[in-house]
């Protein structure tokens, strides 16, 4: 089952009145924080949004998402209240560093994470309107929305103060979406929405066609990080992002990739990293993504990539020794074809990594994925 686009009439509307929830909420930021913080509070937690697309058939070979001009992704990224602050590509993947967070552009996939109080739901609409009339995509093959709970809630903008508004607003545009929580709801937990958990199909009617392109995704979310490793994210101790991308390792994390970093004023970092060395037969490409809220009354670090590997325990071993959170998720999507499919029975054996408790563990399978989700913390939360 695929989702048709659903062609909108108000996307003028929507980033007007984007725009003037940006400065209400630019106020709100400011008097939230001067009541009950010493430092102004900047969430770090990230709203997650991935799409892929198809034409329904195979006639149009030279359908891409990278046609969309970068006038439009940047009119795009006005609704969401961001704004590209570097770039950089391979062969198969356009990476952005934005003013919040990073995207990621291929043939098929579009990645749009965003952090403090952006908007990224609604960009949707228009979204689905440039990916038809520049990109030749006419369906949604597949959609995930996630994101971790938020440490100050009410200081987010609608639609994203709490998921039922986020689920409300997907649900108008995929009548086929479905919601879910992972974790403890009244502690940590992490929100997903997607498309279609199963086909529906009748005795007689075939079976689905096998997937053949390999496609995965681990995400470690880490909050109550290590002051010290911290402090190199800032202007204070680091004159620049190159030189807290090798002083803190994360260059070594995961070897051969090209990296796009950048070091904000007076704290912060994010950065992108592609692949170096091509494989054609790969036609979207493979990605990493580092972003750090550094300072200590609000810390959070995430990573993610979607490196194919059989294992990803190496890769999670590196990302703790790195940066030494109190407490972090780990989720893994991988779909059959993927050499990382084991990974979640790997993950189910793993009652402690290091120093680190698993508190909680969960596995979902969806339409053409596996997820597992596990929480860990060096002490009971």
């Amino acid at each position: 089952m695929r989702a048709q686009f659903r062609i909108p009439a108000s996307a003028a509307r929507i980033e007007f009145l984007s725009s003037l929830e940006f400065e209400r909420e630019k106020r709100q930021d400011v008097t939230g924080a001067n009541m009950s913080d010493s430092v102004q509070y900047f969430e770090g937690v990230e709203k997650l949004l991935e799409i892929w697309f198809t034409t329904g058939d195979s006639s149009n070979k030279a359908a891409d998402l990278r046609k969309i001009p970068r006038a439009k992704l940047e009119s795009l990224l006005k609704i969401v209240r961001c704004e590209i602050i570097s770039f950089m590509k391979n062969e198969q993947v356009d990476a952005y560093v934005l003013s919040e967070s990073s995207m990621f552009i291929s043939k098929r996939r579009f990645i749009l994470k965003t952090c403090g109080t952006t908007t990224p739901l609604l960009c949707l609409e228009p979204l689905l309107l440039l990916t038809e009339q520049y990109a030749g995509f006419t369906e949604v093959e597949d959609l995930f929305y996630s994101r971790k709970n938020y440490k100050r809630p009410e200081l987010q903008v609608t639609p994203h103060k709490d998921f039922d508004q986020e689920v409300a607003l997907l649900d108008s545009l995929f009548p086929d979406g479905v919601a879910y929580c992972m974790g403890a709801v009244n502690k940590d937990c992490w929100y997903l929405y997607t498309l279609n958990p199963f086909t529906r199909r009748a005795p007689h009617q075939p079976l689905p066609p096998v997937i053949e392109e390999p496609d995965q995704t681990l995400e470690i979310l880490m909050t109550d990080l290590d002051p010290e490793i911290m402090s190199i994210f800032s202007k204070e101790e680091s004159l620049n992002a190159t030189e807290a991308t090798k002083r803190s390792g994360i260059d070594k994390i995961i070897p051969n990739m090209i990296i796009d970093d950048f070091l904000f004023e007076p704290c912060g970092y994010s950065m992108n990293g592609v692949t170096k060395n091509i494989n054609t037969e790969m036609s979207d490409g493979c990605y990493m993504t580092i972003h750090i809220t550094p300072e200590p009354e609000f810390s959070y670090v995430s990573f993610e990539t979607n490196v194919a590997c059989s294992s990803y325990r190496e890769i999670i071993n590196k990302v703790l020794d790195t940066f030494l959170p109190g407490k972090f998720t780990v989720t893994v999507f991988a779909n059959q074809a993927s050499p990382t499919k084991d990974t979640a029975e790997e993950l189910q054996y793993l009652s402690s990594i290091g120093e680190w408790s698993r508190r909680d563990i969960q596995h979902c399978q969806f339409k053409n994925y596996d997820l597992i989700y596990t929480f860990y913390s060096k002490f009971p939360s």
